[in-house]
């Protein structure tokens, strides 16, 4: 009993010295300020184009932020993706995967720590968009709601895609196909959007929109704002995005316990 309880406080002191070190790479030697830089433009090219459509009448105020918000949330969330699918295979190349492996920390508590690290992208860019839903949405009764739905959508979705990059990471070896991989993956995602009305109103295709968790969410996102339902109405549209994230998470820190040098098939 006191081995395991030994092994387990070495674990919870790892993760949080991996991810200080993840961190730190990430936001003071590595590409976090530029991605949130670029993502800072974006959001102002999005709000820019929505409030000048707004002006012209081509759209309502709560239209506009929704659109605002959903872009928000959906390339939040692609920062933890990119962040998380550089974690594992990102250190084989650069050759420092085998210091961390060598040292006394616990397999999952490696990933955990780089998971913490991605997900603070997520956590900066909510913070980002938050001048420009206020932006938009003044004088509307949305807001807060905006803000609150985004937060918690948003964070399924990072914790989704933290999980889903984390794991793609972890197996394969080279750097670029991780990333080309869970891009790949993401692309994916979309395909229910893009087909025909009738098709999405119907069973089948309303389950495929239910299942897919970006869909699922950006539409319980559209619902609350534009549509103005109360966050209960709507709930079932969560659904795919909590299984998602609890899935992807679970899968992750599994395989995490078999993390080797050369990545690949570990079984």
């Amino acid at each position: 009993m006191a081995a395991v309880g030994a092994q387990m406080d070495v674990g919870r002191r790892a993760w949080k010295v991996v991810a200080e070190r993840e961190l730190r790479d990430l936001w003071l030697a590595g590409r976090g300020l530029p991605l949130l830089l670029a993502y800072s433009v974006l959001l102002s090219v999005t709000s820019y184009l929505v409030a000048a459509n707004q002006a012209l009448n081509f759209l309502e105020q709560r239209e506009a932020v929704s659109l605002t918000l959903q872009v928000a949330v959906a390339v939040g969330a692609l920062l933890v993706l990119l962040g998380a699918a550089d974690s594992v295979s990102g250190e084989r190349e650069r050759g420092t995967l085998e210091s961390l492996l060598l040292s006394p920390a616990p397999r999952r508590a490696l990933i955990i720590g780089k998971g913490v690290a991605a997900l603070s992208l997520w956590a900066a860019a909510w913070i980002v968009s938050l001048p420009y839903v206020w932006y938009l949405g003044r004088g509307v009764d949305v807001v807060g709601v905006a803000v609150a739905s985004g937060l918690v959508v948003g964070s399924l979705l990072a914790l989704f895609l933290a999980g889903y990059g984390l794991l793609i990471s972890t197996i394969l070896s080279s750097n670029r196909l991780s990333l080309s991989v869970s891009l790949f993956a993401l692309l994916a995602l979309y395909a229910p959007t893009q087909m025909p009305t009738a098709v999405q109103n119907s069973g089948i295709g309303e389950l495929l929109l239910r299942v897919d968790p970006f869909t699922a969410g950006l539409r319980y996102l559209g619902n609350l704002i534009i549509s103005g339902h109360s966050p209960s109405q709507d709930a079932g549209w969560l659904i795919g995005p909590v299984v998602a994230a609890v899935v992807a998470v679970t899968v992750a820190l599994t395989v995490a316990d078999r993390l080797t040098l050369a990545g690949g098939d570990q079984a």
